[in-house]
C-alpha cells in the first residue's frame, strides 16, 4: 500500500457557496486512473470528511462521485448564511485547504 494526498492526484480542489446555508467542495482528478484509485479505496465518507473539518457527520449532506467528470463533490451545511445580499463569506476561498492534504492509503 502507498499513501496519497488529494493534492497528489487532483488537478482542481475548490470550495464554493452552493446556497446560503450550504458549502460545496469539488475535487477533480488529474486522470481517470487517479480518480478510480481514490474512488475504489473509498476513503472519503461523511464521517472522514466531518473529522477533517471538525463538524458533525450529520452536517455532511452528500458525497457524490461523478465518473464522467472524474470528480467527487461534497456538500455540507453551514451554520452561518453566506452569499445573500449584504452578507460576507465567512468561510473564504481557502476553506478547501484541509481537503488538499487529506491522506489515504491505496
Amino acid at each position: 500500500m502507498k499513501s496519497y494526498t488529494l493534492l497528489d492526484l487532483a488537478s482542481v480542489i475548490r470550495s464554493k457557496n452552493s446556497g446560503p446555508y450550504e458549502l460545496t467542495f469539488d475535487v477533480i482528478f488529474k486522470t481517470f486512473e487517479d480518480y478510480h484509485l481514490f474512488k475504489d479505496a473509498k476513503p472519503l465518507t461523511a464521517e472522514s470528511f466531518a473529522k477533517l473539518y471538525a463538524i458533525d457527520p450529520s452536517d455532511v449532506l452528500q458525497v457524490i462521485y461523478f465518473d464522467p467528470a472524474k470528480a467527487v463533490k461534497v456538500t455540507i451545511k453551514r451554520p452561518i448564511p453566506s452569499g445573500a445580499l449584504g452578507e460576507v463569506d465567512v468561510y473564504g476561498a481557502q476553506q478547501h485547504a484541509p481537503l488538499m492534504h487529506f491522506t489515504f492509503d491505496a
